[in-house]
């Protein structure tokens, strides 16, 4: 029987490196996680109902202008895709993308530990991003959100996932940090560095996360990877499982070359 993946959604947190060029933030899971347990990802995470509930509230999400990236509308409000999205990063990666009073959400000083609050209700499963919304007087910025990839887990594996990675710049004013609890670590690091880490053994990625980053390391600024989405059009990508006497392995079928081992 064929698992039915879940609808997930990942987003890819960019600002400008010290140096040249783009920086992505990652975090690690932990090691005893159930689905890409110890690997460096993406903050992201399956889609609930409230996701697509809030969606439907015009009043607490950004209106999303169609871009060549998403002409079919994969991700357009009601699905859940982009809340989802905003709830993860905030959940994993401390990051609320969201607007009050028609500026970026800030967040600093005392209300630092208001938000600190927030996140923990989160963590022991009591929050919800609605009340949130309407406590802080937000409007969700989903329209921050640009689509860049979607990948499907491969059929044959217990957990599937229909995931779509988004772009967004990181706020000037809110701090990135990883959670503590589904993650171990958290990092600002370019694209380059992460698969040169990885090609050396020291920074553990999966099949999809791979891609993401040799896709991002062809931007050299925040600006550029967020202006080749309103261009770019958005494939799905659903890679093939194979039994090797090595394990199983995956690879794409537009890429049958390039061989991956779970």
């Amino acid at each position: 029987m064929v698992v039915q993946p879940r609808m997930a959604a990942t987003v890819m947190l960019l600002r400008e490196g010290a140096g040249n060029g783009l920086e992505v933030f990652m975090v690690r899971r932990v090691i005893q996680s159930e689905f890409m347990p110890d690997l460096y990802v993406f903050p992201g995470g399956s889609v609930s109902p409230e996701d697509g509930q809030v969606e439907d509230m015009p009043d607490l999400c950004t209106a999303v202008v169609a871009t060549g990236a998403d002409v079919e509308g994969r991700t357009a409000l009601g699905c859940g895709l982009r809340v989802a999205a905003i709830r993860e990063l905030f959940e994993e990666g401390n990051i609320l993308l969201a607007y009050r009073e028609g500026r970026l959400l800030a967040i600093s000083g005392e209300m630092a530990e208001r938000f600190r609050a927030h996140r923990r209700t989160f963590h022991e499963r009591n929050g919800s991003l609605l009340n949130l919304v309407r406590a802080e007087h937000l409007v969700l910025a989903t329209d921050a959100l640009a689509y860049f990839a979607h990948w499907i887990t491969p059929e044959g594996l217990p957990k599937r996932f229909d995931t779509h990675f988004f772009l967004a710049a990181a706020p000037t004013e809110q701090e990135a940090l990883y959670d503590e609890l589904e993650t171990s670590a958290g990092i600002w690091i370019s694209p380059q560095q992460a698969l040169a880490q990885f090609a050396q053994g020291t920074f553990p990625l999966a099949f999809p996360t791979f891609h993401q980053l040799r896709d991002l390391s062809a931007f050299p600024t925040v600006q550029a990877a967020l202006r080749a989405t309103t261009t770019r059009y958005v494939p799905t990508h659903i890679p093939i499982l194979v039994q090797k006497e090595t394990g199983l392995h995956t690879y794409l079928a537009e890429d049958p070359e390039f061989v991956w081992k779970i």
